[in-house]
Parts: structure tokens; sequence; C-alpha cells
């Protein structure tokens, strides 16, 4: 009992939570929105309640026809007046205060989603709860604060029926009961059983969204032509299926038999009860006149439908407050590491980073373990060792996507975590392995901003040192063509290799004291690697550079190099000392050598292959 009123208790918080919201954004909407549900509970209880008992009191007292048309022509004019009024609500007035909700909830939300940590998107439940709380949410927040006013509105008007009813016959009252029962007790059971249902189904939802945005996307169009991943994603697209057919089936049998109880209760029993205790009271024992009739059916039809109304109003603001828990959750999260954190400034000059100590988990899984190591100002170095070492990791301990488990990681002799997390972000111009390419411009892709004209020739630097400017300058309109079709039918689909330049370019284009490049080369060939590397190097003269690479051919010239193996250092020093020292590095550096070796020997051969047969015809 306590949980289920702890709920209420939460639910009318939500809905409170909700008008607040809504008023923040867009207050005149919220004051229309009352005006309307007003005139709404006015029009039906001054119909039933006087309209209809004037008229058929100036019948029976054969009051002056002038009279009654003086009140049928004020009854107009006011009803056509507040229709008017509806009409230019809905009709100009709601239309943009709702685009204006939805405009600024979703920049909130976007805002909220850009603030939130890293981590928190690799997290199923609060993944989900994300996706609730965006799907459809400015709609379900208007319906929420409509549904209020239809509560507190509600309530002084079913109060007056419940008065006016009692005043033209006690027993009729009553009746009033089945609709109350038929809403609050099995309408509000079928809002727990839709809550349950969408939350359940929530996960299967999200495959089904997934293969459809791959099913049409180009990215994914040569693998599924070229293999038999479609077999697999028709597998999963059937079980997602599946798993909502058998949600459905889970809660149909239930709701089903409450709905047939709200129909009854809310409608059948109240409209064929009256009219038979009416009938009954009219024509058998004659206690009724006629006129007394009409009006009780009169006042019973609008009491009915001002107490369904409001009944659905409290049951709908009922279920929109579990919804809108969704919402309220997502935008009082309180970040563990806030894109707005305000702390010192880090300055703009590196004099050493420190990992002290550092150890990492990544859901109960330790990736990394105990790490120290110093990296000195104006230095050079490489962070190599094999696939899931933990190289990628620590990079994103040191841009502050995670936070360690344990130990400290500190900038210029302070922990970072004290450092204004814009601010210190800006220190590193970073190139990612699992990049992603934006349906942009090329050189807005290289900015990750918008151009400049100013700008141009730093993106032209930027491209040539990463060695894709002149297929860039093959495309339509150069540096301005834009990348992917995804909304350009003259987009520029490049490959691989030219897209990995591309974001090379970007922490070329960036003036930061430090930059770091995470595998920049893996979709590169030997010689475009090295050529890559070469401008690196030259790029980064009097700044600190960090490598991550598991190719070691392309990090002899690092001042100092770091081998990993399952999140620890297992050796570290100079090119040449490591060599000398003959573990691990050397063995896996000689390995890699004998494949550059081999892979050289068959392109000479080959091409000696070429040339003699070319002789030969």
């Amino acid at each position: 009992m306590k949980k289920k009123e702890g709920n209420r208790f939460r639910a009318w918080k939500n809905n409170l939570y909700a008008l607040r919201l809504g008023w923040q954004m867009a207050p005149g909407a919220i004051v229309h929105m009352a005006v309307s549900r007003v005139l709404g509970y006015f029009e039906w209880l001054f119909y039933s309640a006087f309209f209809m008992r004037y008229v058929i009191n100036a019948m029976e007292t054969e009051q002056e026809v002038s009279s009654i048309l003086i009140f049928l022509g004020i009854t107009v004019t006011v009803f056509a007046l507040t229709s008017l009024y509806q009409n230019y609500l809905n009709g100009k007035v709601m239309p943009i205060m709702n685009a204006q909700i939805h405009k600024k909830l979703n920049l909130r939300l976007f805002e909220k989603a850009t603030n939130v940590e890293l981590s928190c998107f690799e997290d199923s439940g609060f993944y989900n709860r994300y996706t609730l709380a965006t799907e459809n949410a400015a709609n379900k927040l208007i319906e929420t604060i409509q549904n209020i006013w239809g509560v507190i509105f509600g309530v002084i008007a079913a109060g007056a029926a419940f008065y006016l009813m009692y005043d033209v016959d006690k027993l009729s009252v009553l009746f009033v009961l089945f609709p109350i029962i038929g809403n609050f007790v099995f309408n509000r059971g079928l809002s727990r059983i839709d809550f349950d249902r969408n939350k359940d189904m929530a996960p299967y939802n999200r495959r089904i969204a997934y293969i459809n945005r791959v099913m049409y996307l180009a990215d994914y169009a040569k693998e599924i032509r070229l293999t038999d991943v479609f077999a697999l994603m028709r597998r999963d697209y059937r079980e997602a299926i599946k798993g909502v057919a058998d949600v459905t089936r889970k809660y149909t049998p239930k709701a089903m038999v409450l709905h047939w109880f709200r129909v009854m209760f809310t409608f059948t029993f109240i409209f064929e009860g009256v009219l038979i205790y009416g009938a009954y009271r009219t024509l058998v024992n004659h206690s009724m006149s006629l006129a007394q009739l009409a009006v009780l059916t009169s006042m019973m039809v609008s009491s009915t439908w001002i107490l369904i109304g409001f009944t659905e109003s409290l049951v709908t603001s009922f279920r929109n407050g579990l919804f809108v828990d969704n919402l309220r959750t997502f935008m009082e999260y309180e970040e563990k590491i806030p894109e707005d954190y305000q702390g010192a400034d880090p300055g703009n000059k590196i004099e050493s980073i420190e990992f002290r100590n550092v150890c990492f988990s990544y859901k109960d899984k330790e990736v990394i373990r105990n790490l120290s190591f110093e990296l000195r100002g104006g230095k050079t170095y490489a962070l190599v060792g094999h696939n899931g070492a933990g190289k990628s990791t620590i990079i994103k301990l040191l841009m502050r996507f995670y936070d360690p488990s344990s130990g400290e990681i500190f900038l210029n002799g302070r922990n970072i975590k004290e450092y204004e997390l814009q601010k210190y972000r800006r220190l590193f111009a970073t190139a990612f392995q699992d990049f992603q390419i934006f349906s942009l411009s090329v050189m807005e892709n290289v900015l990750m901003r918008k151009g400049t004209p100013e700008d141009e020739a730093e993106v032209v630097r930027a491209l040539t040192l990463a060695g894709v400017y002149d297929k860039v300058q093959t495309l339509p309109d150069g540096i301005h063509t834009i990348l992917t079709k995804e909304f350009a039918e003259d987009g520029a689909v490049l490959s691989g290799g030219e897209y990995q330049k591309i974001v090379v370019a970007r922490a070329f284009v960036q003036q930061c004291p430090v930059k770091i490049f995470d595998e920049p080369s893996s979709a590169l060939d030997p010689i475009a690697e090295y050529n890559l590397f070469e401008s690196i190097l030259q790029d980064g003269k009097d700044k600190t550079m960090l490598f991550i690479s598991h190719r070691l051919s392309s990090v002899q010239n690092a001042d100092w190099v770091f081998m990993l193996e399952n999140g620890t250092i297992i050796e570290q020093g100079s090119h040449r000392k490591l060599m000398q020292g003959k573990g691990a590095y050397a063995d896996m550096y000689e390995k890699q050598a004998v494949n550059y070796l081999a892979a050289d020997v068959a392109s000479v051969q080959g091409s000696i292959f070429v040339a003699d047969k070319e002789v030969a015809e």
C-alpha cells in the first residue's frame, strides 16, 4: 500500500514538474490551455443546468416570446464567441506555441545528452530511459499539461454537476458512481498496463529501429549485398518482432477484461440506468413530469461527460506522470563528469602529464591495472601493444571521458579533476581510431565547427599534411564538397583510408599543445603510413605528441615508448633501448618487420612477373 501511495505521490510530483517545465518554455500556452478547459466545462454545465431548465420552465409558465428570444440570442452570442476563440486558439495560437515547446524542450534534451558522461550511452538501462524520455517528449508534455488543467477544473465542474443533479433528483446522483468506478478503477488499471507494456517493449523497439536504420543507410549497403549478414539482420528482426508480440500477448487478456468493465461502467450502466429510472418515475409512479425527465436526461448526459472527462484526465495524468518520470529522471540526472564543469584554468603550457597508480574497470572487468607513467612537455611518446592492451582506454581517461576507478591523473602537478573540463580538453587535438564522418562539407569535417573564409588556408594545409588534399581537389566543390550521400545526392563517398586522413587533418588544424593520434594509419598502406607519420612529426615540433599504435614501424622516432599488456606497462624506453633489451617489444617488432619484408618481396616479384609478361608479349 505504501509503495502504491508513493508511486501516486511521485506521479503527481511529475505532473507538477511537467507544468513548471511547460511554464518556463511557453507560459502563454499554459494559460490558453487552462482557459480552453474552463470554457469546455462551462459550456456543458450551462447548457444542461441552465439553458434546458430555462427553456422548459419558460414554456411551462408561458413567458413572453421576446424574453425567450433575448435569452437565446445572448446564449448563441456567448457560444459563438467561445467557438471563435477555440478555433483561433487551435488554428493559430497553439500550433505556434506547441512548436515553441517542441523547440525548447528538444534543445534542453540535446544539451543534457551532450553534458552527460560517455559511460551513460554505454549503459543499456540509462539509454533505454533516455530513449523513452525523448520519444515524442514534447507531445507528451503538452498532453500532460492539458490533463493537469482537466483535473483541476474537472474537480470544480464535477462538484457543480453533482450538486445540480442532486437539486433535480436526489437519487439520480447514485448513477454518477458508475463512470467514476469505470475510470478510476478500470481505466487506471489499463493505464498501468499500457505503461508496463511500453516499458517491456522498449528493448525490442530499439532493436527494430536499429535494423530499420541499417537497412537503408548506404554505409551498410556493400556488406549486406556481399555477405549473409542480411540473414542475421532478418533473424534479429524476427526475434524483436516476436518479443513485441510476446509482450502484447502477455498484457492483452487482462487489458481486454479491464476494457470491457470500463465500457460497461462508464457508459452502459449510467445511460441505460438513467433512462430506465426516469421512465419508471414518469410512466409508472408518475412522480416526475416529462419536463423534469428532459432536464434530468440532459443533466445526466452533461454530468456524465464532465465526470468522464475529469476521471480520464485524472487517470491520464497518472499515466503521463509515469512517462514524465523518465523525462524528469533524465533531466535531473547528476552527471559524474559534467561537460559544463567549472574549475581552474589549466593554462596553455604543458610541463607534465602523469598517471599515478591508475586503475579502471569497465562493467566489472578490469581494463587498466595499477598504471603509472609520466609524459614531459615537448616530447614525443608512443603507446604500443596488441589489440585490447588498454591503449585507447588510456586516452579516454586522459580526456576525462571516464574517471579512474582508483589512482589519479595529473596535469602540471595538479589533478585533472580540478580543471574546467572544456578548457582542459581544448589542450588536446585528437584523431580517434573509431572516428565518425558527418554529412557536412570537407572543410566542416576538418574544423568540426562553422568555417570562415579565413580558415580555408589552414584547412588546405591540414589536408596537405594528411596526404588527402590532392583527392579533395578532384571533388566537385573541393573542400566545400559535402561528404556522404545522406542528404546530398552529389555528396562524395571516399575510401576508408581517405576518411581516416581527413580525421587526422582535424588534429593538424587545431593549435593545441598536445596532439594525440589513435591508430592514425590503421587503414593505410605502409608507404602512406610512413608519409603520414613524417607529416605528424613535422607538424608536432615543440608540441607534446602521443601516438597509439600496434604497428611498431611507425613509432621508431618517438622519444619514448611504452609497451602495454593487459592494461599495464611491461616495458618502456627508446626504440633502440627496447630493441637492445630483446623483450616483448623487440619480439613484436621483428615479427612485424618480417611481414613487411614479405609483403615488399611479393610486391617486387609481382612487378617482375608483370614486366616479364609484357616483354614476352
